[in-house]
């Protein structure tokens, strides 16, 4: 190489270098500003309780204001578009869940993608579902529930907090390995869901355990089964769905967070980091136990991949369940 040509690479690298400082020093200091953390499901859900959640411990670990903003609609598709759209400076965060997963084959025509669009930050936790039905049901376990609905194909009904969402699918789920006819009632949110089963107005609905449970132990509704390979610490007295009839069943509602791509991956990490400390205190983890819920916790790399699976293990429960979106 000679002088000429030298001279000029060394300009270039000094050029990149240069024009590369303001954003370091603007992810450095990250963050500057409150934080808005898109929730796109509506208040009341798990979603809801543990962005909330998170939103507050990490206001407490880094000194700004977290701020959730719920934009639910479109079976989480309203919000999630309107984080893609977002600036990705680390100042718009998508707190998001399996819904989003589930939705890469089962909304296929929606205005982003998932891996494409977003930078995986971290994942927050996982808990369990259960199956429940109204208190004057006349069924008092699974076999039951399949027994009815065999009988009147069309007949039940159940409750979910729309399409897509993991209390959808884990009544897709069920709907196909049972080989049951029941029809699908999405609401606009798991709020609305719970309140016209705990009323009697719909049969049953699949729940996360932390927001059903109180309803289980007051007598309000029945709990037939849980979803998870293993009984739950909140609930032990209920059967998992595969102890109850339904073997190799698993569903599970898990949450985590995601920036619009192109974020610098310093505050990414910065994240992460921040959210791995919160999932990790004992105090979080033994609060989170006693409400059937898991702290997850994974690096960035560990959490792409992760999504990259779940994406992959959806596409083939959407496939043999024929799950569609009306």
């Amino acid at each position: 190489m000679n002088t000429t040509s030298t001279r000029r690479c060394a300009i270039g690298l000094l050029l990149a270098a240069a024009s590369a400082l303001p954003v370091v020093a603007q992810a450095q200091d990250y963050p500057a500003k409150p934080v808005r953390i898109v929730v796109p499901f509506a208040p009341g859900g798990s979603a809801d309780v543990y962005g909330r959640f998170i939103a507050q411990k990490l206001q407490e670990a880094l000194g700004q204001n977290f701020i959730v903003d719920n934009k639910p609609g479109g079976g989480s598709v309203i919000g999630t578009d309107a984080v893609a759209k977002s600036a990705p400076d680390g100042y718009t965060l998508l707190l998001m869940s399996n819904t989003q997963t589930v939705n890469e084959s089962l909304i296929p025509n929606k205005p982003f993608n998932l891996m494409h669009d977003f930078a995986p930050i971290a994942p927050i936790n996982a808990s369990d579902l259960v199956l429940v039905v109204k208190a004057g049901l006349p069924v008092n376990s699974l076999a039951d529930l399949i027994k009815v609905a065999k009988a009147k194909p069309g007949g039940m009904s159940y409750a979910s907090s729309g399409p897509g969402t993991p209390y959808h699918m884990a009544g897709e789920l069920m709907k196909a390995m049972a080989g049951i006819d029941i029809v699908h009632v999405p609401y606009k949110g798991s709020a609305g869901a719970r309140t016209d089963v705990l009323g009697g107005q719909l049969e049953m609905m699949f729940d996360a355990i932390p927001t059903m449970s109180e309803h289980i132990k007051s007598g309000k509704v029945k709990a037939l089964a849980t979803t998870g390979l293993k009984r739950s610490g909140t609930l032990p007295e209920v059967p998992t769905m595969d102890e109850a009839g339904i073997k190799g069943y698993e569903a599970t509602i898990w949450l985590g967070l995601m920036a619009p791509k192109g974020t610098p991956p310093v505050i990414v990490n910065r994240l992460n980091a921040a959210v791995s400390k919160i999932t990790a205190n004992a105090e979080v983890r033994k609060a989170w136990a006693a409400q059937g819920t898991a702290p997850l916790t994974m690096g960035v790399d560990a959490f792409t991949r992760y999504l990259n699976d779940d994406i992959a293990k959806w596409a083939h429960i959407v496939k043999i369940s024929g799950a569609k979106v009306d």
